[in-house]
Parts: structure tokens; sequence; C-alpha cells
């Protein structure tokens, strides 16, 4: 059964993946939720089924490593043909080293870096030509952040890690994409105290419907990395034309 695992699917961005998916990927018969809040996770279960979606809610908290043992025993048991596979969860926050506090970053690296290697590994075994991936990543990725500097740092992970994977998978046929948005006006800002960051009230805010629906479409198409907004992709180029030395005096919050 062709299926989808959208991870982080509760709130923001990974409910907009929920909501899209089948709008871009039309053969998908069942779809898999991951994300620790079991009361969203359940409402939204039960809305897809309404709509005739299979869906499994899986609770886990994947900055706990057992939850990936949870999940490898989900794939034994049903054995399901992985067609997309959405890398959402993540967190970010704001904050000098030495005063953030230490469960905050080493949080950001369970979660942004491990978590979404841990899940990759596993599910690929459980994919065919023209599955995708489709990891979540950040216009911070392209330079560090100052009191963003770990968040910004496994960003740069993720599209690193999309790139190298999209190459060695290419031989089976599947695709690897990163999406890498500017902020989103979604509880992400709030738990991260990110909006307390006056240049972040400067930035151009990306629209989370627009993101997953052109991130959905650039996983489609096989398209390595998505940059949404004119704003963003010069920034990108900005960025890659730049040294990192100086880059960073742009990029203080």
């Amino acid at each position: 059964m062709k299926t989808a695992v959208i991870t982080g699917a509760s709130s923001g961005l990974g409910r907009e993946f929920v909501r899209q998916f089948y709008s871009v990927f039309p053969e998908i018969e069942r779809v898999w939720l991951i994300a620790r809040r079991t009361d969203r996770l359940q409402e939204l279960a039960e809305q897809l089924e309404e709509k005739g979606i299979s869906t499994l809610a899986l609770p886990l908290d994947l900055c706990d490593t057992m939850s990936f043992t949870a999940y490898q025993e989900h794939l034994v048991e049903e054995q399901p043909e992985i067609a997309l596979l959405v890398n959402n969860a993540g967190c970010g926050y704001l904050g000098n080293i030495g005063e953030i506090d230490t469960v905050s970053q080493t949080r950001m690296i369970d979660l942004n870096l491990r978590a979404l290697t841990a899940i990759t590994n596993l599910s690929v075994p459980y994919m065919d030509k023209g599955s995708r991936i489709l990891n979540v990543s950040s216009i911070a990725s392209f330079c560090p952040t100052p009191r963003m500097t770990v968040y910004s740092a496994t960003k740069a992970y993720v599209s690193a890690y999309t790139i190298g994977a999209a190459e060695e998978l290419k031989a089976k046929g599947i695709t690897v994409t990163a999406v890498c948005p500017g902020p989103m006006a979604t509880e992400f800002l709030a738990v991260g105290h990110v909006v307390d960051s006056r240049p972040f009230e400067l930035l151009p805010y990306c629209d989370q419907v627009q993101v997953a629906g052109g991130a959905l479409r650039a996983a489609r198409a096989g398209q390595t990395i998505s940059t949404p907004r004119l704003f963003y992709k010069f920034y990108r180029l900005l960025a890659k034309l730049t040294p990192a030395i100086l880059m960073v005096k742009l990029t203080k919050t």
C-alpha cells in the first residue's frame, strides 16, 4: 500500500503538509502521522479518516531514541511502500551560547539532525523507484546565524544531507528535496522566542500554505533545493557569493 509518512504532523507547516499531500500525490493510499501531541494527532487522523484516507497516528517524541525502535517495529509489522517521506519535525531557539539553556541547544540537534537522519535511514528500505523524500530546511542553512547558531548549523546539515542523499539514492530512483523557507507565522516562532528578535520583524514572511504546496510540487518534480519567495532566492545567491565571515554581520539576530 502506497504510504506517506509525515513527521511533526500535528501543527504548523506539518499540518499543512497533511492537508495538501493528497492533491499532489493522489496515488497515496495511507498516511502515517508522527508527532508528540496525541490529542492533536488523533483529531487530525479522524479528519482524514472522514475523508476516506486510511491513517495511522503514531504519537512519538522523536527526541527520544526509543521512538526510532517503535517506528521500526511499525515498519516491520505493516511493510508499507513509502511513496513520500516528509521530514518536517524540527525546532529552533533564539539565544546566546552560554546563556540559553543546554536542553534547548541539544534538543535542536536531537530533533533537527538525529531524528531526520534516523527516520530517513529506517524508511529508505521501504521505498521503491519513484519514491520522494522531502526535508524541511531553512534560509538559516545558507549562512551561520548568530544567536541562532545551533539552529542554523542544524539546518545547514539538513541541506547538505539532502544534496548528498539525492546523489546517493539516484540509482534507486528515489529523489530527495529540501525546502528552505523564511519565517512563517506558526507556533515555531513563539516557542523558540524568535519573535523577540527585531530583525525577524523586518523580514518578509512566507505563507505556510504556499510553502507546503510549493514544497510538495518541488518534491514531485524531483527538485533538490526549493526556496520560496524571490527575496530568499536572492539571499541564497548572496550567501553563495559572500564570505561567511562577512555574511554573519548581516544575519545577526
